[in-house]
């Protein structure tokens, strides 16, 4: 297994809408994510600064490299857009997060 981290931000004053459209996740979407190996994905808000810290763990992460083309993960970003920091295409900017220290 392969541990994914990486920060997105919030945009300000939505993160009642943020964990109410992932409460109500579509069940293609989490498909699609466990169909690229995701078997654990978990997404921490911190207050002060609007950041969204998210892990996930997966059997391969190259497999998490074809997400970005596929129809459901397009129209999930496009719903997501209008609450987040997003790039052009509606994809949220990431920021890959180095592993620093692991206590196993």
């Amino acid at each position: 297994m392969e541990k994914v981290a990486f920060r997105m931000r919030l945009n300000p004053g939505q993160i009642v809408k943020y964990r109410k459209r992932h409460d109500e996740i579509w069940p293609e979407l989490v498909q699609r994510l466990k169909a690229a190996g995701v078997e654990d994905y978990s997404i921490h808000f911190a207050e002060d600064t609007g950041d969204l810290f998210a892990v996930l763990w997966c059997k391969d992460a190259r497999a998490l490299e074809d997400l970005p083309n596929h129809p459901v993960m397009q129209r999930w970003w496009a719903h997501m857009a209008d609450i987040m920091e997003t790039q052009a295409d509606n994809a949220p900017v990431v920021h890959p997060l180095e592993t620093v220290f692991h206590l196993p």
